[in-house]
């Protein structure tokens, strides 16, 4: 997908044509009138980097030198970044790199900066580690509420790198992708977050919000039955899991789901559809019995959590 055109760039990330226009020149990015959530990223760092009045000669230089040494396609998405000095380093899979001298870096001086802080955490312990992560994680809340995805996507990112076993980080980078309908990658985000922790119900939830998107039904079901499993009075769970089972014709094993979310939330309009859902399936189910009427799918109204998860 390339939802976002040049005019959104410029207003989301706040910079200027010329700017723009500098970094195609450069073979930062590709010429486009026409963006993917993808290259927001690249540019949002890139603004970032530019900042520190790093040259875009240097980053176009480090980040030619990363793809060969790396076999990265787009290293500015696919590591990590941070600078130091005059020099671009990159940190992928546990280490970090300065790709045009070709040396691993183990050490990085002691400032006040945010990604060399994060990117050195090799020099961290445990502990300090989990700080970070933490720390990262209330910034990137921060930016979702102030509507700054793109800044908050990239600090997820970040976060990963730091802790790939932080579910909340890849519940809330999974969220984003959903709601810019990237669903393959939220399904893979979500996913991880299940095996991180499988206690999170949350995260089977979303897991099977996405899955019922990719209309992978059955899949959907479990993953909704497991946040049931692990939080009984799971509401939401029990309300898209008789949904799901609507859908696929299980209207008994629906009508068990309707009436549990009901002794849960009786009031409001949610309520109100399920009890009608309810109703449709008993008086359905005695027609059925009597005169063998056809069944005919519910309209599906399925619920979603918001896209901010305080864990």
């Amino acid at each position: 997908m390339n939802p976002y055109n040049r005019q959104d760039v410029l207003r989301i990330l706040r910079i200027h044509p010329r700017q723009l226009s500098g970094w195609e020149r450069s073979g930062l990015i590709a010429p486009s009138e026409t963006y993917s959530f993808q290259d927001l990223v690249q540019l949002s760092k890139l603004r970032d980097l530019r900042s520190k009045r790093m040259s875009a000669a240097k980053i176009s230089a480090s980040v030619t030198a990363m793809r060969s040494v790396s076999g990265m396609s787009n290293p500015l998405v696919e590591a990590g970044t941070a600078r130091r000095g005059s020099r671009l380093l990159f940190r992928h899979s546990g280490a970090t790199m300065e790709p045009i001298a070709r040396q691993f870096v183990f050490d990085f001086d002691a400032d006040n900066n945010r990604d060399t802080a994060t990117f050195g955490a090799t020099v961290l312990n445990p502990l300090q580690r989990e700080a970070r992560a933490n720390s990262l994680f209330i910034e990137a809340v921060r930016f979702e509420e102030a509507h700054k995805i793109v800044e908050a996507a990239t600090l997820y990112g970040e976060i990963l790198l730091l802790d790939p076993m932080h579910a909340p980080a890849c519940i809330n980078l999974g969220t984003i992708h959903y709601n810019e309908r990237h669903f393959q990658e939220a399904e893979r985000l979500y996913r991880q977050a299940t095996a991180v922790d499988p206690e999170y119900a949350l995260a089977f939830f979303d897991l099977g919000n996405v899955l019922d998107e990719l209309q992978h039904l059955p899949e959907a079901i479990e993953a909704y039955r497991s946040a049931i499993r692990l939080v009984p009075t799971y509401a939401d769970a029990h309300y898209n899991l008789a949904l799901a089972y609507e859908r696929t014709n299980q209207r008994r094993k629906a009508l068990r789901h309707w009436t549990a979310y009901l002794k849960l939330d009786s009031i409001g309009p949610w309520a109100n559809h399920a009890r009608g859902q309810q109703r449709k399936i008993l008086d359905r189910e005695k027609l059925t019995i009597v005169h063998r009427s056809p069944r005919t799918h519910a309209r599906n109204l399925r619920r979603s959590t918001p896209a901010l998860k305080l864990v």
